[in-house]
């Protein structure tokens, strides 16, 4: 026999199959600053506001917006959620999603005494970033930044007499301060075909078992000091935590060869700025590319600024245009195993 819904019955049966819960973004013009962006996936998952802003810094602001939407859903791009602001989170919020792998941004213990799960994106942006720091070589290599800085200033002499050292790339070495993860491992998968040798640095002393480069004759792992002292580009790709914040300093840099560059994808923060600006001021080594900085942006009156030996980027690995595409469609992901009741990604299990 046919079993019939009763009209009721089937509207609560839909309903509940159609769940679409309430969903802010509170900076989503971090992620999305020349709507290039498509959000249709998540409008569909979810009754979507996108809160057009780079930032919000004001606590009460953030828990006013999130109340206002009576979200269940709290979506962040790199933008700190103070423990005032999540306090007065309405009874709604469920669910916080930052759009991003780094997740210092959010009290996540509080979070979980809220009953609150926090999620992350733990790789969207390996090729990019990596590539971000091959571009870094290459422009170190031919003096591209130096050469431009010149024109711009009206300086045409470098077309009758040239003034730069330039280099190959093959059979220099590259050093990677905590290759040994995903974003060092994609360094270096360029980085060999470019004919560079590759140094780890690791304090185990080894790259862990079953890494597709352990026994590879051009990637040795050596002491940090070593590294330093050997390499003729040193690049940046280890997280941000308690051992490793302001663990490239003075010391470290005059490590370094004269003729060596400084490239940071990862924190700022692992770099002690102050430290840095002062070596670059006696030009202890020949330049360095920050993509990431300790106050981003650094401070108006900060001497970074007007080093001519230091080349910033507005944290741009993560910027490309199908790097954020992805993104988007990765925090759907996230918010869709949500829905469908299977989590993935969470963060703050244990918290």
């Amino acid at each position: 026999s046919n079993l019939a819904l009763s009209p009721s019955m089937a509207a609560t049966v839909t309903k509940f199959l159609m769940r679409r819960p309430t969903a802010i973004f509170l900076n989503s013009a971090r992620l999305d600053y020349d709507k290039a962006l498509n959000f249709s996936r998540l409008s569909s998952l979810t009754e979507l506001t996108l809160n057009n802003v780079d930032s919000i810094s004001d606590a009460d602001k953030i828990a006013e917006l999130v109340n206002a939407s009576k979200a269940e859903i709290v979506i962040t791009k790199e933008m700190q959620v103070p423990s005032s602001a999540l306090e007065k989170f309405g009874p709604t919020v469920k669910l916080m999603c930052e759009a991003g792998t780094g997740y210092n941004n959010i009290p996540i213990s509080q979070a979980r005494s809220r009953g609150i799960d926090v999620v992350n994106i733990p790789t969207y942006s390996t090729e990019s970033v990596a590539h971000m720091v091959i571009t870094y070589i290459m422009n170190f290599s031919a003096a591209i930044f130096q050469q431009a800085e010149m024109l711009h200033r009206g300086d045409q002499s470098n077309f009758h007499v040239f003034q730069h050292p330039i280099y190959e790339i093959s059979g220099k070495k590259l050093g990677l301060i905590g290759g040994s993860g995903t974003i060092g491992t994609a360094v270096v998968d360029v980085a060999l075909p470019l004919g560079m040798d590759v140094l780890i640095s690791s304090r185990s002393g080894k790259l862990p078992s079953g890494h597709k480069y352990e026994n590879h004759p051009r990637v040795k792992v050596v002491p940090l000091d070593e590294l330093l002292s050997a390499c003729d580009f040193v690049s940046i790709n280890c997280p941000l935590n308690d051992d490793t914040r302001h663990s490239i300093g003075s010391r470290e840099i005059r490590l370094m060869k004269p003729t060596a560059f400084l490239i940071n994808t990862a924190r700022g923060a692992i770099i002690n700025e102050l430290e840095l600006v002062e070596c670059m001021k006696e030009n202890i080594i020949a330049g360095a590319g920050l993509d990431t900085q300790e106050v981003e942006p650094p401070h108006p009156e900060s001497e970074i600024w007007k080093l001519r030996n230091v080349f910033l980027t507005p944290h741009i690995g993560w910027r490309r245009l199908e790097t954020r595409q992805r993104l988007v469609d990765m925090t759907t992901d996230n918010i869709e195993s949500y829905v469908n009741g299977s989590i993935q990604n969470v963060i703050n299990q244990n918290a």
